[in-house]
């Protein structure tokens, strides 16, 4: 009897504690529902939170509050319509700041959607009057507290529609897809909407703790209201939206958008030729100054052939010299002590004041140089060596941004306002998986298969076993992905229809699930990505027309990475070491995986341009050496004497010819050190392009000087010989070197810094080339003509040969002519002599010229990244793929300063 007992007691007990705590929620709610008066509240403070985190509200009807004057600064920017007392605490008000910010990037396009949009979940949470249009239905109980877990929102059908009427057309850009088909699951009206709202949230899943039944008319016992707060129009001036975000707007549609200025620019056309006006006028003054000049051209020659200007001019020498010039002989060899008395006559020809200045001052120079030629070569040497200490601090420029934007152009200065205050855009990495057409013209098949997506999830696992090293620590993908809604990766790709887990695949089913996925993921649960946002198939697909998704010929798996500001911050370095796996694990592993299954894989990563940059630069320095040892070969043998095996080891100038090849070298190592001293970093351009430009001007100007020395009379000292030809090529070559550098450094004002610091080093280098050239070559020319004087081996100068082997040529006042110098003067000049082939000469150039200047306007503005790119690299099939099946481009920004965003 007393275990019947006990048991009845149990009974009773545990019936009392349950009518009691259903008494306590029938007390909750008849006290939430009883006050539903202004200055009210429904529901108060924060009871308790979920098993996913997401707080829960407490059903208590208490009159509201007036809040201190932070907490009511901080709602007023929120939301301006709550104003006084309030409903809600600083928890509660942090809490839907921290939830509307979720929806902020896809309505901030349009002011006047987010605007109502924010007011529907202001009114819920902080109005006074709350209890007035919120009724709590449903209570739980969570720990030792009772927490809302529904409630009715009687909201009026004015603003749904108004609200639903100002967002249904905004845009969410990131995505070029409309912004209610992420925060409405594509709702066609208010009550869809409403009703995608109130859902209750999964665990994990974004929205609402609770149920929210929206209702457009209360029960008149209840005494309640529709909430009913201002709604806004996307036409409002006030907070207007773009037309493109509100095309119904009366500002969009009243007035029709002005036509665009047509870009055709001004043609002709003759016959089936459609030609610019500028290449008709163009043409027309080439015929004018065509004829013009045949014109004068006969008219010159029939007052030539004239009897009265037979006679050719004298030409008066101030000391009383006279040198005639006849149709019959020409004196080619002016005597030396005429030419030191008159520097200002050269062959005849009057010089200009400059010139003859330049020759005076060459005069001078070359016989100190021929006489100090040791010191002329150590001075010289040292100088350029000691700018080349500079390459200490030697860099290469690789970033792309930094190469082509000028750091104070207007596209940088947005860039850095925009990284700066939000956040640098993800760095991206990807590959492209396509099928191969079966016919050179054919359609690729589809790649929507089973066998393709399983072999996508095999891809996928090698990725996320990647571990790169990074001071000692392991990098994994999931380390820097971004990740907006949670702790899973933002990756762009089909298998999040299946939540990036294999096991779903057949769980979910299969191919039709995808099929499904491709026309209701932004409705369907089982479509939502593991990071808890839809994902739209034209980011992951390619290769398709219009919506035919399942007619896609390529998967496209787009790995968002985490950026930052600082590039050489830790975050940047670590994301970059684990690209570089990336990249060796596609080229390793993924590659061969994919071509065996008769498919093409395309990948890169954000720092792949840069790497690649950087080894081109490293692998055309084989080629560049190689050039310099051809144009060493080629000085060698054209600089010496004409080919004759009984001296040419005397007369050969190899060893001048590789001096000359070296100083060249020395001259742009010059340049770039003196820059790299003073913090200018190297370019790709400046790498592969200077060592041959200065190496062709440099070998020019050694050839000229080696030759005019060549040309002067063996029996003059070699200080005269070196006077002499300085006299007569120094002005020319400096005249010509001074233009070049002027030239380039024209070009250092450009903006783009690729151009301007690849200016700034060649001017410098051809500086440099032409002063080591009128130095220390004029010294090494010395020196090797007076080892050939003296019967020395070249490139062994110590090595004497008696004179009677040396068979040098003896009593001729020159050397024998080499067969080019003979070509020019026997063939070539004959040629270009004749009167004939003077005037086709300058027609044809004429022609050239102003063709080229109007065939100017048909050049196509733009830089393709291929071509900076070295041919083998794996970026030529990335960029054509991206050009072929991406649907998404760069990002577009628009930065707002100084703007009143309240």
């Amino acid at each position: 009897m007393g275990v019947f007992q006990r048991f009845l007691f149990t009974v009773l007990l545990i019936v009392g504690v349950v009518n009691s705590e259903r008494s306590d929620m029938r007390f909750l709610l008849d006290n939430a529902t009883e006050g539903h008066s202004e200055e009210y509240c429904a529901m108060y403070d924060i009871c308790g939170a979920r098993s996913d985190g997401k707080v829960l509200n407490c059903p208590l009807g208490t009159p509201s509050i007036k809040p201190d004057e932070l907490l009511s600064a901080k709602i007023q920017s929120l939301c301006p319509t709550i104003t006084g007392n309030i409903c809600c605490t600083e928890a509660q008000f942090n809490t839907l700041r921290t939830q509307v910010q979720q929806a902020i990037p896809f309505l901030v396009g349009c002011p006047a959607c987010l605007r109502n949009f924010l007011n529907l979940f202001c009114e819920l949470t902080c109005s006074p009057n709350q209890s007035q249009f919120i009724n709590v239905t449903s209570i739980a109980k969570v720990g030792n507290n009772l927490t809302v877990n529904g409630i009715d929102y009687y909201i009026t059908d004015t603003f749904g529609e108004g609200m639903f009427e100002s967002c249904k057309e905004v845009k969410f850009g990131t995505m070029n897809t409309r912004a209610i088909e992420f925060i409405g699951a594509g709702a066609k009206n208010f009550r869809e909407w409403y009703a995608f709202i109130g859902r209750r949230a999964g665990l994990g899943v974004p929205g609402s703790p609770y149920a929210i039944n929206f209702l457009p008319v209360a029960p008149e016992s209840t005494g309640m209201k529709p909430m009913n707060v201002s709604i806004y129009s996307c036409g409002d001036t006030s907070l207007g939206c773009s037309c493109g975000d509100c095309p119904l707007s009366g500002a969009c549609s009243s007035s029709a958008l002005p036509s665009p200025p047509e870009k055709g620019s001004c043609s002709v056309r003759i016959g089936s030729l459609n030609a610019k006006c500028v290449e008709v006028a163009v043409a027309i003054i080439y015929i004018v100054l065509i004829s013009v000049f045949l014109g004068w051209g006969f008219f010159h020659r029939k007052r030539k052939s004239s009897p009265v200007s037979r006679t050719k001019p004298l030409i008066n020498v101030p000391n009383g010299g006279i040198i005639r010039r006849t149709n019959s002989q020409k004196d080619e060899n002016i005597p030396m002590q005429m030419l030191e008395d008159v520097p200002q006559i050269t062959n005849g020809v009057q010089l200009s004041i400059v010139q003859g200045y330049m020759s005076k001052f060459y005069r001078r120079y070359g016989t100190w140089v021929a006489r100090n030629p040791i010191l002329v070569l150590c001075s010289s040497v040292i100088i350029v060596l000691v700018l080349c200490l500079g390459l200490i601090r030697f860099q290469v420029e690789t970033k792309p941004e930094k190469l082509w934007v000028g750091p104070g152009s207007r596209a940088a200065k947005e860039k850095q306002f925009f990284d700066n205050h939000l956040a640098p855009f993800y760095r991206i990495e990807q590959l492209i998986i396509a099928t191969i057409p079966e016919t050179v013209n054919g359609k690729a098949p589809s790649i929507v298969t089973d066998s393709n997506i399983n072999l996508l999830f095999d891809i996928q696992k090698k990725v996320d076993a990647i571990r790169a090293n990074y001071s000692g620590s392991m990098v994994s993908l999931t380390d820097i992905c971004m990740k907006p809604l949670g702790k899973d990766c933002a990756t762009q790709t089909v298998l999040q229809y299946f939540k990036m887990d294999p096991q779903n695949y057949d769980t979910f089913g299969g191919i039709d699930h995808v099929a499904y996925c491709f026309q209701h993921y932004t409705s369907a649960d089982t479509c939502a990505s593991a990071f808890k946002a839809p994902l739209d198939p034209s980011t992951a697909l390619g290769g398709f027309s219009g919506n035919n998704y399942s007619e896609a010929s390529s998967f496209i798996v787009t790995y968002p990475v985490n950026n930052e500001i600082d590039s050489e911050g830790n975050g940047t370095k670590r994301a970059e070491a684990w690209e570089k796996a990336f990249i060796q694990l596609a080229k390793e592993e993924l590659l061969p995986l994919v071509q065996s299954k008769n498919l093409t894989l395309a990948f890169s990563s954000e720092s792949s341009v840069e790497e690649e940059l950087k080894r081109e630069s490293t692998a055309d320095a084989i080629t560049i050496l190689i050039s310099y040892l051809v144009m060493f070969a080629y000085i060698s043998l054209t600089l010496g004497d004409a080919p004759r095996f009984s001296s040419y080891y005397i007369s050969s100038k190899v060893l001048l010819g590789l001096s000359g090849v070296l100083l060249v070298m020395l001259s742009v190592l010059g340049s770039v050190g003196f820059f790299s001293a003073i913090g200018v970093k190297s370019t790709l351009i400046i790498m592969e392009v200077i060592p041959f430009l200065v190496l062709a001007v440099g070998v020019d100007n050694m050839c000229i000087l080696v030759h005019a020395v060549k040309r002067q009379q063996v029996e003059l000292p070699i200080e005269g010989r070196i006077s002499n030809a300085l006299v007569e090529v120094g002005p020319s070559i400096t005249l010509a070197s001074l233009a070049e550098v002027l030239a380039f450094a024209v070009g250092s004002f450009i903006p783009m810094p690729a151009c301007r610091v690849f200016s700034m080093f060649a001017a410098l280098a051809v500086l440099l080339d032409f002063l080591l050239q009128v130095t220390a070559f004029v010294a090494l020319i010395v020196f090797d003509f007076l080892r050939a004087e003296d019967n020395r081996v070249d490139c062994f100068p110590c090595i004497k040969v008696s004179g009677s082997n040396a068979e040098l040529e003896k009593g001729s006042n020159q050397q024998k002519p080499g067969l080019l110098a003979r070509y020019m003067k026997e063939i070539h000049a004959p040629i270009l002599n004749i009167w004939g082939v003077k005037l086709l000469v300058i027609c044809a150039f004429g022609a050239f010229t102003l063709a080229s200047i109007a065939l100017c306007s048909r050049i196509e503005p733009g830089l393709e990244q291929q071509i900076v790119l070295p041919r083998d690299s794996y970026l030529q099939g990335y960029f054509n793929n991206v050009t072929e099946y991406l649907r998404i481009g760069p990002p577009l920004y628009f930065v707002v300063k100084n703007y009143n965003y309240r």
